[in-house]
């Protein structure tokens, strides 16, 4: 079924999210918390990025009357980052494009029947999305571009979590009813364990 577009700079990324704050706001270097999300967006998905490239441009057409007095600047900050080159120690940017957006407000987070999702251990980083972006000129501070705004997060499917802790499955084996709790060593304990 196809997403629902309401705007040339609104999209719809299909994605694996990373640095999910989608059920709680949170500061970033000491700024006003916010929810977030980061979008990772194969290299080869063409449909996707070639959509998010035209509202891109459709955000710097609106930008130039609204924001930057008739002239789009050079320089501009923009949101479509690539993994390969801004985190190449990170192996799960690698071979993407991605997309960082935040918003003051919570989006509505639901699973593939668009009914809310309220257990947040369900939506994660590392699982597979569907996130609505609005893309908007800013100029701010001497600063100039397009920033991503974050609108809502739709669960596709799960997928590896990247919260760079251990998952209870690499930690522990499937226990069996007569299994206990400690046992034998198979070694002399040393002297002050004993």
């Amino acid at each position: 079924m196809a997403n629902k577009i309401s705007s040339v700079t609104k999209v719809v990324i299909p994605c694996r999210i990373s640095f999910a704050n989608i059920f709680e706001p949170k500061s970033i270097n000491g700024g006003e918390a916010k929810y977030s999300v980061s979008c990772l967006i194969p290299k080869e998905d063409k449909k996707t990025l070639l959509a998010i490239h035209k509202a891109v441009e459709a955000a710097k057409e609106d930008g130039k009357t609204r924001k930057w007095g008739g002239k789009i600047p050079p320089n501009l900050k923009l949101p479509l980052r690539d993994g390969d080159i801004d985190r190449p120690d990170d192996e799960n940017y690698q071979e993407h494009f991605f997309v960082n957006a935040s918003s003051k407000d919570a989006p509505q987070v639901v699973d593939r029947h668009v009914q809310p999702v309220a257990d947040p251990m369900m939506v994660y980083s590392g699982c597979y999305c569907n996130v609505s972006v609005n893309f908007y000129a800013f100029n701010a501070n001497g600063n100039r571009g397009v920033a991503a705004g974050l609108g809502n997060v739709q669960f596709v499917k799960d997928g590896d979590r990247l919260s760079g802790k251990a998952s209870a499955e690499s930690d522990f084996d499937a226990l069996d009813d007569e299994d206990v709790l400690g046992g034998d060593a198979g070694e002399e304990l040393p002297d002050y364990l004993r």
